[in-house]
């Protein structure tokens, strides 16, 4: 039975004339509403019939690129290189194999990001890209896995960039996993190198993959130089800002003025780390050690150069744009893990 605009109104409790303006864009439409609308679009399954539909099969030069934050250097710079990719070699389009990238920025919101997935499965996009880690959150990830599904059967590629592979291996294209596990037990091994064992974590967003990764890969280290209990009071969640960072390292000191380390769950984190710490008078890495991850444009300048792990963020970034426009083919099983390397700078230092 063909689903009708009716239905979906109905679906969502709004006018026909309501759906229509959120499927049209031509009218200020409340945001909760809006989304209320796509939902419902996406649960029926409404496909625009007549002009409207041939107008949208007619956008398959378009690739998505979801971020959580296009501001930081994290996601922006895998994004850049994407559009790149996508272009043509070296950024110039070819004559036929020029895409168009929209980059959608989430804002870490589930919601926005199914939103976001809907849109581009009504604009028909040829590919969607998806970067940086994902929510562990149950019903998110069981919506998330059958939206793709539905984007993977209508023909458009999907690439997780910077992300693990989907529970229940939804056939994506490929992925394109970080080893934050392996990159973080590398870190804590080169600090547990230079004596330290009284080691604070700053942790990112609980619910999230990198952050459960990159603590799992740190624990693992420690357990391994027979330091693995306490250590929940050794470790203080928080955003990926500046100003977490700076507030849970407060918090660690209170918990444990002996610190020597501390171990932040990315590069902007640990600039408030290190804010905390001179704030207080204690000097890096003398007093001390302070690493990050990443290795975000910034490490090196900071003061003093910060320790951290490099991820190759450009290169998975252009690698995705190449699989997802075809130029590239996927991996063995269409998995590949990107390792990390240990950067060593002014930030660490042996214990005093």
């Amino acid at each position: 039975m063909t689903v009708t605009l009716a239905d979906v109104a109905a679906r969502a409790r709004v006018s026909p004339a309501t759906v229509s303006r959120v499927l049209n864009g031509n009218y200020p439409v409340a945001a909760a509403t809006r989304e209320r609308v796509l939902r419902a679009v996406d649960e029926l399954d409404y496909v625009l019939n007549g002009p409207a539909s041939s107008l949208a099969a007619a956008t398959s030069d378009l690739v998505g690129v979801l971020v959580n934050d296009i501001a930081d250097p994290f996601f922006g710079i895998m994004a850049g290189a994407v559009q790149t990719e996508i272009g043509g070699p070296e950024g110039s389009a070819r004559a036929g194999c020029e895409k168009l990238a929209v980059i959608c920025n989430t804002g870490g919101s589930p919601e926005r990001e199914l939103t976001y997935l809907t849109l581009l499965q009504r604009q028909r996009a040829a590919a969607v890209v998806l970067t940086g880690g994902a929510l562990e959150d149950p019903a998110h990830l069981a919506a998330m896995s059958a939206k793709l599904g539905k984007l993977v059967r209508a023909g458009t590629a999907v690439v997780l960039c910077g992300r693990p592979p989907m529970p229940g291996g939804e056939p994506v294209l490929a992925t394109l996993a970080f080893d934050n596990r392996g990159g973080a037990r590398l870190l804590t091994d080169h600090l547990l190198g230079l004596g330290h064992r009284t080691i604070g974590y700053v942790a990112g967003p609980p619910e999230r993959t990198t952050t459960r990764h990159r603590l799992e890969g740190h624990r693992a280290a420690l357990a391994a130089a027979g330091l693995g209990e306490g250590q929940d009071r050794l470790t203080v969640h928080g955003a990926y800002t500046r100003s977490a960072g700076y507030d849970a390292t407060v918090e660690l000191l209170a918990r444990e003025p002996e610190l020597t380390a501390v171990v932040a769950a990315n590069d902007t984190v640990a600039l408030g780390v290190c804010a905390a710490l001179r704030e207080r008078g204690l000097r890096i890495p003398e007093d001390v050690s302070v690493a990050g991850f990443d290795d975000l444009p910034f490490a090196a300048d900071a003061g003093p150069a910060l320790t951290t792990v490099r991820l190759p963020l450009a290169e998975a970034g252009a690698r995705a744009g190449r699989l997802a426009v075809g130029k590239e083919a996927a991996p063995e099983g269409g998995v590949a893990v990107v390792g990390g390397v240990v950067v060593v700078r002014g930030s660490t230092g042996r214990v005093r």
